[in-house]
């Protein structure tokens, strides 16, 4: 009986964003939601979207059924960025579907691993709560290890110790590029190794690729899921298009299925198409159709590809301007420079971070982690004394 339901907390992030709403402090500054923002703070629908949209407004003839697996060319659009336009996997070995967002496809990719025998997904901690969160709604069981070090680099020892234990009824979840919350991401050198050690014990990758183009480019940012695809025989790759489309509330992402050959891939599509039905029935299509046609004219693809140079390059000046100020207080601040995507973590205590929303309007999660793209050339130096205020 509903009666029985028990009373659950509510979303830390939302709770902040109400608080910061809230406050009347002009030069009160928000590091907590985890969307892009331009240097005066707002977070724009793309241009290359606009022109996309006005096109779909003209053109469309229909909004009838599509199916579970949704907008296939807004699939296949995709696909030469993800795995490279000269990948002979794609059309063969790797098939996809769209999903309402990088967390539909999430929750896809986790609920067919549970279907297929996977009883535990190893992750590296910290990470985006909702991984974990979906994992316990599945009943998978979940093996923690460390990602990165104190000193801002990632903890390769503690993802070793964690693959040496694993098996076939493994999986491994894995950032693609920009982590979430931390920015710590694997070197080339490491995602080499991680490839070597996933295809040695035989554990399923799931590669969560939500950020791309946001790190260092969107060649340069699939550089990891390439590689492990190339060492195993199966694999699945979950996108989002929330951040580098700017699409956040239209729900637009994919799944992509590798299999050992193409023959055998009907079987596990039917599957993933079964899942899909039962949840969602099919995905958002205005959003995945708007990506298709940025796809497919290469003038739109131009716009897109010169926004995103534009925001990675933005959130990479911030940081140089942060990672510029050595030290505030007893952080160290020189790491963020050397990090990648929208967050970071600053090591504060749960005091600190109520320090800094109560005493200097500055509002992030309770962990320390910030959203980069929250802070602009006028107010980083508000942060930086801040940090050091509170920490001194």
């Amino acid at each position: 009986m509903l009666i029985n339901l028990q009373q659950q907390p509510a979303d830390a992030l939302l709770a902040l964003i109400k608080l910061h709403n809230a406050d009347p402090r002009a030069d009160k500054i928000d590091l907590g939601v985890g969307v892009y923002r331009t240097g005066e703070g707002e977070t724009p629908v793309f241009a290359s979207i606009k022109g996309a949209e006005k096109k779909l407004v003209e053109e469309q003839d229909s909004k009838a059924y599509l199916g579970p697996e949704g907008d296939m060319a807004f699939v296949a659009a995709l696909m030469p960025y993800i795995f490279g336009k000269d990948s002979p996997d794609m059309g063969n070995r790797i098939e996809g579907m769209q999903t309402p967002g990088g967390t539909g496809s999430l929750r896809l990719a986790l609920a067919l691993a549970k279907r297929s025998g996977i009883e535990r997904v190893i992750v590296g901690v910290p990470s985006w709560p909702n991984h974990a969160q979906i994992c316990a709604d599945l009943g998978l069981g979940v093996v923690e290890f460390n990602h990165a070090r104190a000193d801002g680099k990632t903890d390769m020892d503690a993802l070793r110790a964690a693959l040496s234990g694993s098996g076939e009824k493994d999986a491994i979840l894995l950032h693609g590029c920009c982590h979430n919350p931390t920015g710590i991401d694997y070197s080339h050198a490491e995602w080499d190794e991680i490839a070597a050690l996933v295809a040695e014990k035989k554990v399923l990758p799931i590669l969560d690729l939500a950020y791309q183009g946001l790190g260092n480019g969107m060649e340069e940012d699939a550089y990891g899921v390439r590689r492990v695809l190339v060492a195993v025989p199966e694999a699945l790759v979950c996108y989002s298009c929330d951040k580098n489309f700017g699409l956040y509330r239209d729900r637009v992402g994919a799944l992509y299925v590798m299999m050992p050959s193409q023959a055998d891939l009907p079987s596990v599509m039917s599957n993933a198409h079964a899942l899909a039905r039962a949840n969602w029935s099919q995905p958002p299509d205005h959003g995945g159709a708007a990506v298709r046609l940025v796809l497919e004219d290469p003038a739109l693809t131009a716009q897109w590809l010169a926004e995103l140079d534009h925001m990675r390059e933005r959130m990479r000046e911030v940081r140089a301007k942060v990672a510029a100020a050595g030290r505030a207080g007893a952080v160290d601040l020189r790491p963020l420079g050397g990090q990648n995507g929208l967050f970071s973590i600053i090591p504060l205590s749960k005091e600190q971070v109520l320090e800094m929303r109560e005493k200097h309007g500055i509002y992030m999660a309770g962990s320390g982690r910030i959203n980069v793209a929250g802070l602009t050339m006028g107010n980083i130096d508000k942060f930086i004394d801040a940090v050091a205020q509170v920490t001194a």
